[in-house]
């Protein structure tokens, strides 16, 4: 709203929007490294391990979308657009469902074998994080473009990089798997941690428009 933006301009900032971002992504970020040490996981135990850890993660995670929401709701002059506020929170919560609820899956389907293809969306899913984490600690400083689109890009090349590892991952599921079970497990594993990065996109969508609304 044209409206919104001139007040920002004019008065005065409410910086705990800022550091609820960093918070939520930081969050986010370390639900993620306990992710990636899924492959090492051996045992049914040791995965459930990792997946109450990364399930206490989206729990703090709900709690900070909610003190977002809040902050939204009681607080009149916002640092960028109050939809775009609302949009980032949602984004950020649900790139971290999708990792437990993958992670949870695992788990529940006493998936013997972490697949390669599995271990690589991981690897990418990690690298989108760490990008996206950066970018939100970029808004207090919106005038550093150049940074911030070399962060949004490389979310970008990340999900396109994710897109075709689950394509080949799912063909070669159909081709080698011979188990219809074993099909659908471990498709709803990828599938959610590739809607991850597709959620990780969307975050970086919104701080693109943030930018651009700010220039």
């Amino acid at each position: 709203m044209l409206f919104d933006r001139i007040i920002q301009k004019l008065l005065p900032t409410d910086k705990r929007f800022y550091l609820l971002f960093e918070e939520s992504t930081k969050n986010l970020l370390n639900a993620a490294e306990i992710l990636t040490k899924l492959p090492k996981a051996k045992t049914i135990s040791e995965r459930e391990k990792l997946a109450v850890q990364i399930h206490a993660f989206e729990h703090i995670g709900d709690d900070l979308t909610h003190k977002i929401y809040s902050e939204l709701n009681s607080t009149f002059v916002t640092p960028f657009d109050r939809e775009d506020i609302h949009e980032l929170a949602s984004s950020i919560d649900d790139v971290l469902d999708e990792i437990d609820g993958s992670i949870g899956r695992i788990v529940l389907y006493k998936i013997k074998t972490v697949p390669a293809s599995v271990i690589k969306l991981i690897n990418v899913l990690e690298l989108s994080i760490v990008e996206l984490h950066q970018g939100v600690h970029l808004l207090r400083n919106i005038h550093k473009t150049d940074e911030l689109q070399k962060v949004l890009q490389k979310v970008n090349e990340y999900e396109n990089e994710a897109d075709a590892v689950f394509e080949k991952a799912v063909a070669d599921l159909f081709e080698h798997e011979k188990h219809p079970v074993q099909i659908i497990k471990i498709k709803e594993v990828l599938v959610g941690l590739e809607t991850a990065t597709d959620k990780c996109e969307d975050a970086a969508n919104v701080l693109e428009g943030i930018l651009i609304k700010n220039a």
